[in-house]
């Protein structure tokens, strides 16, 4: 009986399973959440008013951002472009000013007769100093505030600060277009053609002058446009300008 109990003091606990030992103070700890606890301190929420607040600075800082814009934005700068001008008249007669974009071309793009007698263009040329200023008032009721600045038909000529009478817008005659064909070979030059030449009412006012160069224009807007001569190398003392002027 004691080798039987000593068999099975040793072989019981071979078939008998363990059980693991489990400690009765293990406890989970659940976290509160944060909408839960009195500690924590709720963030500050805007009102409806405050939000409106809101808008109307972004809307005020947008406003001054495009004024600040808007007032940075430069004035447009005139443009410039370069034409072929014309100065042409009888010898016993006045001038003429002929203005083409294209020398190869016998339309020109403005044809005014201007009121200055040929000897006094020649004069006051040799001078070295011109200005001539074609000016139009513009009155209510009239088209010619809003008709182009080339289209109007009659101008006040000033000529050195001289009120010299009125030069009227033409359209190109014959002998106007038989000209500039005969000069389209001429870029800078000056001249005479014999009397012979056209056959205009002004034929036997003598012989054709003539006065051809590149110009300067500058239209400065819709009420202003000038005409500046380009001086040559071998001429660079003469000063000519032709100033379109429409006041309202």
């Amino acid at each position: 009986m004691t080798k039987i109990d000593a068999l099975r003091r040793f072989l019981l606990p071979c078939f008998t399973p363990s059980v693991p030992a489990t400690s009765s103070s293990t406890t989970t700890k659940k976290r509160l959440s944060t909408s839960l606890r009195d500690d924590i301190d709720d963030p500050p929420r805007k009102t409806h008013e405050a939000r409106a607040d809101d808008v109307d600075e972004g809307r005020g800082s947008t406003t001054s951002d495009e004024g600040a814009t808007t007032a940075s934005v430069a004035p447009p700068r005139p443009s410039k472009t370069m034409v072929t001008g014309t100065i042409f008249g009888r010898r016993r007669g006045h001038v003429w000013f002929c203005v083409q974009s294209d020398r190869l071309k016998t339309r020109p793009a403005l044809l005014l007769e201007l009121p200055i007698p040929t000897h006094l263009f020649v004069k006051e040329i040799r001078c070295g100093f011109l200005r001539v200023a074609l000016e139009c008032e513009a009155r209510p009721g009239f088209d010619l505030d809003s008709c182009p600045l080339r289209s109007i038909p009659v101008w006040t000529v000033f000529c050195n600060g001289k009120k010299l009478g009125f030069a009227v817008r033409r359209k190109p005659t014959e002998a106007t277009r038989l000209m500039l064909k005969t000069m389209q070979s001429i870029t800078v030059g000056a001249g005479v053609i014999p009397s012979g030449f056209g056959t205009g009412s002004d034929a036997g006012d003598g012989e054709l002058m003539y006065m051809r160069a590149n110009y300067e224009c500058v239209v400065g807007g819709p009420d202003s446009e000038s005409f500046h001569l380009i001086n040559p190398d071998v001429c660079s003392g003469q000063e000519l300008s032709i100033f379109l002027l429409r006041s309202k």
